[in-house]
């Protein structure tokens, strides 16, 4: 291969197909449009689908050539021409010169000829007379590139061609370094190698046999292309695995939001955390439990638990835990719960209605855990890595018909009996329409911080944590131990409580990841909740009375996983809703009497069975 050459195939790769090293380095300008023509409008569609290989199949008949696949699908007017040439020569002046407006996009036409090479070849040439420039990338490299496929000319005649006519080579066939100059791309029918079908992953020595042909194309210095591969997400996302540079597909749109969504879609986690080992000395013992942390992972189902486990190496606090249950999470007005509902079921023991705060489906008021125990003279902490007011820590000290009630919610603590509330939103407090609720707080021995240093510096007495929203961004926004370091203030202003206490603290963010359907926000919270739970199992054992229960209100974004590699530490997922779905979630329990919480119940009997660990008399 001539330097010169080498230097614009470089190019071409390094901006446009990205030759694969890993899946996740594709987009869309890695797309084949295979059967272009057979789109409902061709071209265009692959267009701007932003595809970077865009293929007609040509007929040469009565001085034109026709696009078609069959000779009797020829129609009037379907020329290649009309159909590709021209419009493509108009988008290239509009964009100043080069294929896409986006100058990192490159495009090449592939011209299949069905019969009859030299007429076809004849005829282009003809047609592509004045525009070469167009179609050369020795003198631009940003031109559009011509690769000729099909009924091609034998190779020793390729040299018979102007430079900027390439063709489609075979992995099989041994070129020379002349023939080389002359060729544009390596492809080959999958089914040379093997009969996978799209799921799942090849067998070892298909997969071995596919590798070889890619990278026998690759030392040429030629990106390569399977043909006749199955067409979908799973497929896709194998062949870049594989490291296949350019992606057959007929639906060039599809094909699109796949990769460019992406980045909601995948996440690789650029370093491990280690799990708490832990003792299991007083795990599923039957001895008293004095104490009870509750961890709720808002919005996470059995796929973010597996994403976390994924994206950790394969690590994990929750899977350490030994009793497993499932809790069935329909509200009373629908199989579909909210937080809401969801949250009261398990801070009350009742069902309820949707949108309903600590109230039963009739709007009657109903006692949360915090005030039951508190009759025994058992302490609570309330902690949320979001707004302190919604859904879910609601549950827990308010009761009004509509989570949205921020103002109400937050009145209703004054008559609650949680003595330290972490969380943000605090204008809810500070600005309530009830101008003497602080002052009320603070003469039921409230005291207000704004801050988590400010916190982390009290000794005792009854705390009100109202943080700055920017006190709860999300993780990937730097958010840092927040949720770590209000669980362990809270367990050790608790601690010396001689009847116990009972915290409930809430990773309520693996819930917004789970409606924005981002992965890398629902696996970064979900990881940030699963250290929480090292910390509390770590606790338990040190404490040795100390049950820690984790569960979720719901599952968020209906989450399925597509692809994931422990070893790499990175997981592809697929959201099928931006909303809840009625999938039952796990519930882990640890320490004395965990062995209760194992079965299928419904989640007000998580309420129940908590109450009962505490052998209250």
């Amino acid at each position: 291969m001539v330097k010169g050459s080498r230097l614009v195939w470089s190019l071409f790769a390094a901006l446009s197909i990205q030759s694969v090293s890993a899946q996740q380095k594709l987009t869309a300008n890695a797309g084949h449009s295979h059967n272009d023509y057979k789109q409902q409008i061709p071209l265009l569609e692959a267009y701007h689908a932003g595809m970077g290989s865009i293929e007609a199949d040509v007929f040469y008949r009565n001085g034109q050539l026709f696009v078609a696949h069959e000779s009797n699908e020829i129609k009037a007017g379907k020329t290649l021409k009309k159909l590709y040439i021209d419009p493509l020569i108009a988008f290239f002046e509009e964009n100043g010169k080069q294929a896409y407006a986006d100058s990192t996009q490159r495009l090449q036409l592939v011209i299949d000829i069905k019969e009859n090479y030299q007429q076809v070849l004849a005829k282009l040439l003809e047609e592509l007379k004045g525009n070469e420039s167009i179609f050369d990338q020795h003198k631009n490299p940003r031109a559009i590139k011509i690769v000729v496929s099909g009924n091609t000319p034998p190779a020793e005649k390729f040299k018979d061609y102007p430079h900027f006519i390439y063709f489609d080579g075979r992995p099989e066939i041994d070129y020379t370094t002349e023939q080389l100059k002359h060729i544009g791309m390596i492809s080959q029918d999958i089914a040379h190698y093997s009969v996978w079908n799209g799921k799942g992953t090849p067998t070892p020595p298909d997969l071995e046999k596919m590798k070889a042909a890619i990278g026998k194309a690759h030392k040429m210095g030629k990106p390569f292309r399977f043909w006749a591969t199955k067409d979908s997400p799973n497929s896709w996302k194998e062949l870049g695995h594989m490291g296949v540079d350019w992606i057959n597909t007929d639906h060039p749109t599809a094909l699109k939001n796949f990769y460019l969504n992406s980045t909601k879609t995948e996440y690789t986690n650029p370093k491990a955390y280690t799990p708490y080992q832990p003792t299991y000395k007083t795990d599923g013992a039957n001895t008293a439990v004095k104490n009870i942390i509750f961890l709720i992972g808002d919005g996470m189902g059995l796929a973010q638990i597996q994403a976390g486990l994924s994206a950790n190496f394969g690590q994990s606090n929750i899977i350490t835990m030994k009793h497993i249950g499932f809790s069935r999470t329909e509200a009373s007005n629908s199989d579909f719960t909210d937080s809401a509902a969801g949250g009261t079921a398990l801070a009350t023991g009742h069902k309820t209605n949707n949108r309903y705060i600590g109230v039963d489906a009739d709007g009657k008021v109903v006692s949360s855990i915090p005030d039951t125990l508190a009759q025994y003279g058992i302490k609570s902490a309330i902690i949320s890595a979001g707004d302190i007011t919604d859904a879910t820590p609601a549950a827990f000290y308010a009761h009004q018909i509509d989570r949205t009630m921020s103002q109400e919610i937050a009145a209703d603590f004054k008559n609650s009996n949680v003595d330290i509330l972490v969380g943000s939103h605090r204008e809810s407090f500070l600005a309530n329409k009830d101008g003497k609720l602080m002052q009320q707080l603070k003469e039921k021995g409230y005291q207000l911080q704004q801050t988590l240093s400010a916190f982390e510096g009290v000794s005792s007495g009854k705390q009100m944590v109202l943080l700055s929203d920017s006190a709860t961004r999300s993780i990937l926004d730097g958010r840092g131990d927040m949720l770590k370091t209000s669980l362990l203030k809270s367990i050790q202003l608790l601690a010396d409580n001689k009847n116990g206490f009972f915290i409930m603290a809430e990773g309520a963010q693996i819930d917004y990841g789970g409606h924005a359907n981002s992965l890398p926000y629902v696996v970064t919270e979900q990881h940030d909740f699963d250290k929480l739970v090292g910390e509390a199992i770590k606790f338990a054992d040190q404490d040795g009375q100390t049950l820690v229960i984790v569960t979720a209100d719901h599952e968020t974004g209906g989450l399925s996983l597509l692809d994931a590699d422990y070893k790499k530490g990175t997981v592809r997922g697929n959201f099928s809703s931006d909303d809840h779905t009625n999938i039952m979630v796990p519930v882990f329990a640890y320490g004395p009497g965990a062995q209760n919480f194992i079965g299928v119940y419904n989640n007000t009997e998580v309420f129940k069975k908590i109450i009962r660990a505490y052998k209250l008399k």
